[in-house]
């Protein structure tokens, strides 16, 4: 018991890794190109090791367009976010096996009516909220969208190669806890 959270703390002291230039992120030393489509491992690989390299500046990236988003319509996000949590908890709780043991039919009768008026409302409410909906996840999928492009059109320079080949590729990092809840790795550190 004590030693599960030990491991939880352990991951939970995270460190971050220094935010990189402008100038070598997205302008003058940077270097884009397309990444040959037909060998994913080496498109992988590419996209894993930016990942890693350059996780402070996706990581600002993404807060900085979803706060921009959220500035320009607070409102419609919030009420996106909402009602896509309210169907994920319905929906979790319709789908969890639990047997429920029936005392008597009126009992059952009711329930049947309220799992009718919830599924209503929520189809009233996924309806309504539609443009919400989609503006809510539009907001989450764009900056992972640009993070994936970056990643895979930006090749790599030597601070680059010699910082990945410098340091482990742990999960002590932000990336790399995610990139390990995923099951995702660098094949080897000179490619």
């Amino acid at each position: 018991m004590s030693a599960d959270v030990s491991e939880v703390i352990q991951k939970l002291e995270l460190q971050l890794p220094p935010l990189r230039t402008l100038d070598d992120f997205a302008l003058g030393s940077a270097r884009f190109q397309l990444p040959n489509l037909k060998d994913f491992d080496k498109w992988g690989n590419r996209v894993v090791k930016n990942l890693i390299y350059y996780q402070t500046n996706y990581f600002l990236m993404f807060i900085t367009i979803y706060g921009i988003m959220i500035i320009f319509n607070p409102l419609k996000i919030i009420c996106g976010l909402l009602v896509q949590a309210m169907i994920v908890a319905v929906l979790l709780q319709f789908f969890q096996k639990k047997t429920r043991i029936i005392v008597n039919q009126s009992a059952a009768d009711n329930q049947k009516w309220y799992m009718l008026a919830g599924a209503l409302l929520l189809g009233y409410l996924f309806l309504h909220f539609s443009d919400a909906l989609l503006l809510a996840g539009f907001t989450l999928l764009l900056p992972f969208s640009l993070t994936f492009v970056h990643a895979s059109l930006r090749l790599r320079n030597l601070k680059n190669k010699v910082a990945n080949t410098m340091v482990n590729l742990s999960s002590s990092t932000p990336m790399g806890v995610f990139l390990d809840t995923f099951n995702i790795a660098a094949d080897s550190l000179l490619n």
